[in-house]
């Protein structure tokens, strides 16, 4: 089972991290000014990651291949790691998919 971490940057930004059930980062999150502008982040990764066309899966400079998923409105809401191949990349996004709805949130700036 997958997790959103809510966690604060050292510039006090809060960001979250979606993590498959292996503990792997999937997709990452922007910088946020505020905690609840982070959960509504949150809330739009479990809503667009069931639509497929909401991925969009580009090549880097060096030719490693990652993907962002966006809003309706055609904001970046989470990108990916980098991957060695497309197959990989499409394995991560399948992961987001599969991952994103049902993850539970652990807050880590609660401590």
């Amino acid at each position: 089972m997958g997790k959103f971490v809510i966690s604060k940057r050292t510039n006090g930004e809060f960001q979250f991290n979606l993590k498959a059930g292996n503990g792997q980062v999937i997709l990452a999150s922007e910088g946020y000014s505020s905690k609840a502008s982070c959960k509504n982040g949150i809330e739009s990764v479990r809503k667009n990651s069931a639509v497929e066309s909401r991925f969009e899966l580009k090549t880097s400079k060096n030719g490693k291949f990652f993907f962002n998923l966006k809003a309706t409105n055609g904001q970046v809401i989470g990108t990916s790691e980098m991957y060695e191949s497309e197959a990989s990349r499409k394995n991560g996004v399948e992961s987001v998919q599969k991952n994103a709805p049902d993850a539970t949130v652990d807050d880590t700036t609660l401590a």
